[in-house]
Parts: C-alpha cells; sequence; structure tokens
C-alpha cells in the first residue's frame, strides 16, 4: 500500500454519501484500470449523476432489473451498460445500499498506457480524444460488462480502482444539464466537469426519436 496521498484508493465510505455529493467530488481522481497488457490511468474530467428511482434519466426509474442490479449497491462498485448495441459505459455506484444511485463516468486525460488506449481507439485525432465521451472511455480502457459489480476500492492489482487523485480548486468546477437526457430528468444540472479541459466532452441536448408514419 502507497503512502503517497495521490495514489491512495478511495474508500467504499467515500462512495456511502448522496450521489450529488460523490458526483463534484469524483473529478480530479485517478481511475486506474489494470488489464493484461498494463495499466492505464486517467484523471477524471466529466461525470454525471443519476438518483436512482427518484430520476426519470436514471436506469433504475422504474425498478430494479437484471441489468441494473449493480447499481443497487453496495457503494463503491462498478455499474457497466451495454447500449445502442455497440458501446459500454462505466458508471460508480455510491450510497447508501439497496437505494440505486451511480455516476456515469463520461470524461477522462489519458495520464499512463497512452499507447494502450491508442490501440484500442485508433480513430481519435488527437490525445485528448482518446477517452473524451463515455462510449469513448469506456473502448479506451477496454471496459464491458465483466466488469459489471467490481470493487472500485480494493487498490493496486484490481481490473478497476479509483485513487485520490488531484482534485481541481472549486473555482474550477461547472455543473450543467446532462447530455441527451430528455423528458423530466432534462432540467436537472447534475453533469460536472472542470472548466478549461480540453477532454471534456461536447454537450448534446437530448432529440425525441421520430416516429415512422406508415401509410394506409
Amino acid at each position: 500500500m502507497t503512502d503517497v496521498p495521490e495514489r491512495m484508493p478511495l474508500t467504499h465510505a467515500f462512495f456511502d454519501r448522496p450521489v450529488l455529493e460523490v458526483a463534484p467530488d469524483l473529478l480530479g481522481r485517478t481511475l486506474v484500470r489494470t488489464t493484461p497488457d498494463g495499466p492505464i490511468e486517467l484523471r477524471l474530467t466529466e461525470v454525471e449523476a443519476y438518483a436512482g428511482e427518484r430520476d426519470p434519466g436514471s436506469h433504475a426509474y422504474r425498478g430494479r432489473t437484471p441489468r441494473n442490479a449493480s447499481m443497487f449497491g453496495p457503494p463503491g462498485h462498478a455499474y457497466v451498460y451495454f447500449i445502442y448495441g455497440m458501446w459500454f459505459s462505466l458508471n460508480f455506484v455510491c450510497g447508501p445500499e439497496h437505494h440505486a444511485s451511480g455516476v456515469l463516468v463520461r470524461a477522462g486525460e489519458v495520464l499512463t498506457g497512452t499507447e494502450l488506449a491508442r490501440a484500442r481507439r485508433p480513430k481519435a485525432r488527437r490525445p485528448h480524444e482518446l477517452a473524451q465521451g463515455p462510449a469513448r472511455l469506456a473502448t479506451a480502457l477496454g471496459i464491458d460488462r465483466t466488469l459489471d459489480g467490481t470493487d472500485l476500492c480494493t487498490g493496486p492489482g484490481a481490473p478497476l480502482s479509483v485513487l485520490h487523485g488531484r482534485p481541481p480548486a472549486p473555482e474550477q468546477v461547472r455543473n450543467g444539464p446532462r447530455t441527451g437526457v430528455g423528458g423530466d430528468g432534462a432540467a436537472h444540472p447534475w453533469r460536472y466537469w472542470i472548466e478549461g479541459e480540453p477532454t471534456v466532452s461536447r454537450y448534446r441536448p437530448h432529440v425525441p426519436r421520430r416516429r415512422t408514419v406508415r401509410a394506409t
């Protein structure tokens, strides 16, 4: 176990708090993905909070299912889901247990393992694009459903872990509406990011799907 404060793993108690406290507090933390080819580390620069059964934008809004079971706890574990039939997204589960809430990891700055990330994201033209957006981040880190439920607080050598890192100054933290969330959840300003970070993804509002009207 390291004694360097930046390299200390976050504890389960860190995640066992209301999601709107945890989400902005995750900015600047270091996410470590350990793979057979070596580790990849990135500094978290953008996240979104989802408040479970009381949040219309959350996967858990209508209750527990086999897909979202990890979101109900315990805190400090990963919730990984598959979306649009092609992409994975990584979330950090927050407490208390049995009351679903989580933080979607939207973007980060790759600190180490750049070549490993680039091999998974060959279309990224510039370094700040490697993990810019939740699908790109999951691809760069090799995240898939096998990591659903992984403990994030066990430290070095774990498939996923979150270290103390370097949180930004409070005045650098911004918040606004979540990307792509529509309906009653659209107004919640629960996306948080570090001002001026080039890795932060572009905000896109929800666009309702058009219904095809068949001629009769």
